[in-house]
């Protein structure tokens, strides 16, 4: 049980969601923002766990932000980019409730994403892992022109075992779990279709094919509303989780694109993911 809800995590959609969720076709955007979830926007989760006549006991909360960083000029005064901002991507999940305590699963995990708006190339991954007296501390350097990540990881509590280091060369679009989430919500969608996404997680690389299953109507946070389905395979001995199961995500079928619910079945049980609260660009419909 440990195991899995660490690598749970930040995959939850991840990512988790988080977590994968998708993205607008670019229909009916604000033409101000490049992306739907532009300039500031901020999701708020509860993952729940379901076995037997147990039923939804709250295991973790989940918070996803992605906003405008200011880009650093440089000596003379101009913008290093054409863009004068980065994309900064947030996302931050903890353990929580009855459950947690009683099986002792304390946990916590804080990724950040650095991602460049035009052509939405992740830079660096900052990531802190906790698990209960467990810490680690990593960073993950995207050099997209050359095809290469550099990742090193930390454990801040003994500096004397120095650092882990993972160099790995790709090429075609690579991200991290966070961005790729956020990326796939820029994307177009069609029932029955069938497409893969490139993520690195600790210096290894995975190739991650999702169906787009169904549209239909869920009854969220945000009312009644169309969504879709998608079925992300990351699961399998060669997959980001190695035990086996069923991830199944929905999102809204808008332009917004906003993940409103993630079910992972196991054998362990059933972990539900459930949008609670969205916060930021209310404008946009």
């Amino acid at each position: 049980m440990k195991l899995l809800l660490s690598k749970l995590n930040l995959i939850g959609l991840s990512v988790l969601m988080l977590a994968l969720a998708f993205g607008a076709s670019g229909q009916n955007r604000d033409a101000k923002y490049a992306h739907p979830f532009e300039p500031r926007e901020e999701l708020i989760y509860v993952g729940e766990f379901s076995r037997l006549l147990l039923k939804k006991v709250d295991v973790a909360d989940f918070r996803f932000t992605a906003s405008r960083e200011p880009r650093a000029q440089s000596g003379d005064g101009s913008q290093t980019s054409s863009n004068n901002y980065a994309l900064k991507l947030t996302g931050d999940i903890s353990s929580r409730g009855f459950f947690s305590r009683f099986f002792n699963l304390h946990f916590h995990e804080r990724m950040e994403s650095m991602v460049e708006p035009a052509g939405f190339t992740v830079r660096k991954t900052n990531r802190l892992d906790e698990q209960g007296k467990r810490r680690r501390e990593s960073e993950t350097l995207f050099d997209q022109a050359n095809g290469k990540l550099v990742w090193v990881e930390r454990d801040p509590n003994n500096t004397a075992a120095g650092v882990r280091s993972v160099t790995t060369t790709f090429t075609g679009q690579v991200y991290d779990i966070l961005s790729a989430i956020y990326f796939l919500r820029t994307q177009p969608l069609e029932v029955g279709k069938t497409f893969a996404v490139t993520i690195s997680d600790s210096g290894r690389l995975y190739r991650v094919p999702v169906k787009v299953i169904e549209k239909k109507r869920m009854k969220t946070v945000l009312g009644r509303v169309e969504v879709v389905r998608l079925d992300p395979d990351l699961q399998g001995p060669d997959g980001m989780i190695k035990e086996q199961g069923q991830l199944s995500l929905w999102l809204t079928s808008d332009s917004r694109r906003i993940p409103v619910a993630a079910r992972l079945k196991t054998e362990l049980g059933t972990f539900d993911i459930t949008l609670r609260k969205i916060v930021g660009n209310p404008a946009r419909k």
